[in-house]
């Protein structure tokens, strides 16, 4: 697919915009409306913007919207608004260019995409920063449909999920931090991802190797942190007990040695066939509070076909362990689009995982992302249509709702089957702290491993600094990666003394 951009260099905006009509095209920037093919086309001019869509060189459908007066969203026909009080003209600019290319292929294609032309990984981040200013819920859903034509109940989700978020973002420690640890092994690779992971397999000294640097990092992460508690620490990956239990006790022990006794302390134990009884009482022994096991389905083809080596009685029996050894808040995911599931798959998957009342359960949108094996495949596999991944998506919400869950954080991505959500239930008082600040990013969160990315905020900015993904590349270069963050650190006080 092509694109062409007159009077503005919003690449990023664009191509996201026109991703949503068009998932996984390769796109090709060009002059002018190639006369083969489709092409999306961007205009700003002195008095307005315009988005089109040409097949063969010809116009096919087009919107257009008048510049915003005096750097601010009145257009003359439209009263300012909660949204636009939150825009600096450039941004309003931009809001706009992806308005009128969204609603030209809207026209196009027919399709109705639930977000409108709300694109990035956190819808509800406006919602919260709008209810934080003091506007009313009903308020908020009007403003949010007219600006952004998305659909009434989602805008309401993500209102609800902001109220959600601010209750836990306000009861967070001031100046705290939290800390991710990235631990990038598996035991096989599922179909779906696209993780820096890697299959564990029988030898165990490359992961002793691993742990030697990403212990060097945890070190230097403490100092730098000048030894404080970290508010709420999260061992993700890859599985974490996918190690052996002396090197989960060795992880977790440094963890706990170097950062203290956190409010909140997550592992994901995803995998249920690398769950047994040693293992959880390594957890609990270090003061685990929350665990993930993860079955994504509960039907033993589904899971086979997409790479995961246990079945719906493994999973079971992990969730029966856990039980026993004292686990009082247990999350699990379900994902779906799975290849060859219906509803109906989904629906008994739903109803019987809520049967065994889990405190959390995260509901994902299968995600078509390219460093993936299912990417590699595509051809052999029939995604769901848009009216069945709404029925899925409706069929778990009702039965997390009616156990009493509700939802407390979301996120999207690129690439998601429908342009849906991913949506994060829970029991009152089970919410994680860390999902909502990972994803609403108002507290530092430092991140060892490989593949880590560390979000640091200072004040209304925030910076990102990634480790490289590859595992031998992080092992032989983790002194890089700590003096990068000792650079950000140090830039930062330099800036506090000033």
């Amino acid at each position: 697919m092509y694109y062409v951009l007159d009077g503005h260099d919003y690449i990023y905006d664009i191509q996201t915009i026109t991703q949503i009509f068009f998932p996984n095209e390769k796109f090709t920037r060009v002059e002018r409306p190639d006369t083969h093919g489709l092409t999306a086309v961007s205009v700003l001019t002195s008095t307005g913007c315009g988005g089109a869509l040409y097949l063969n060189g010809h116009i096919t459908e087009q919107a257009v919207m008048p510049l915003p007066e005096n750097s601010g969203a009145c257009d003359g026909r439209v009263s300012r608004t909660p949204v636009a009080d939150m825009f600096s003209g450039s941004q309003e600019i931009r809001r706009r260019l992806m308005v009128t290319l969204f609603s030209a292929c809207r026209a196009y294609t027919r399709q109705n995409p639930p977000w409108g032309a709300l694109t990035g990984v956190r819808p509800s981040k406006m919602a919260r920063l709008l209810l934080e200013k003091g506007y009313s819920r009903s308020r908020i859903i009007d403003d949010m449909e007219r600006n952004y034509l998305a659909r009434r109940d989602k805008i309401a989700l993500a209102v609800d999920v902001a109220a959600a978020e601010k209750d836990i973002l306000n009861r967070q420690p001031l100046d705290a931090f939290s800390l991710y640890v990235g631990i990038p092994f598996c035991p096989s690779r599922c179909l779906y991802c696209s993780f820096a992971s890697y299959p564990i397999g029988g030898d165990s000294s490359r992961v002793d190797i691993y742990l030697d640097a990403l212990e060097r990092e945890l070190r230097a992460i403490r100092d730098l942190t000048n030894g404080r508690c970290a508010s709420a620490v999260y061992v993700g990956g890859g599985t974490p007990t996918a190690l052996n239990e002396k090197q989960l006790d060795r992880l977790l022990k440094s963890v706990r040695t170097l950062f203290g006794e956190p409010l909140e302390f997550s592992v994901e134990a995803g995998r249920p066939d690398t769950v047994n009884t040693d293992k959880l009482r390594i957890l609990r022994n270090y003061g685990a509070s929350r665990i993930s096991l993860n079955p994504q389905s509960l039907h033993d083809d589904t899971l086979s076909g997409i790479g995961r080596n246990h079945t719906v009685n493994d999973f079971y029996r992990a969730f029966a362990l856990a039980r026993a050894e004292g686990f009082d808040n247990i999350n699990t995911d379900i994902i779906l689009g799975l290849p060859g599931e219906t509803t109906s798959h989904v629906e008994k998957t739903a109803d019987k995982l809520l049967a065994m009342r889990p405190e959390n359960v995260t509901v994902h949108i299968l995600t078509i992302k390219r460093a993936s094996p299912l990417c590699e495949t595509l051809g052999r596999y029939s995604p769901p249509s848009v009216g069945t991944l709404e029925e899925m998506l409706g069929v778990s919400q009702r039965v997390c709702m009616e156990s009493g869950m509700s939802p407390y954080y979301m996120y999207r991505q690129k690439n998601m089957l429908g342009n849906f959500e991913n949506v994060g239930y829970c029991l009152p008082g089970k919410a994680s702290a860390y999902n909502v600040l990972i994803m609403e990013e108002t507290q530092s969160i430092w991140a060892a491993g490989a593949g880590a990315v560390t979000k640091l905020v200072f004040g209304d900015r925030l910076e990102r600094v990634f480790n490289v993904k590859n595992l031998r590349d992080y092992i032989t270069r983790v002194g890089e990666m700590i003096k990068r963050k000792e650079a950000w650190r140090t830039a930062d006080t330099d800036s506090a003394r000033n």
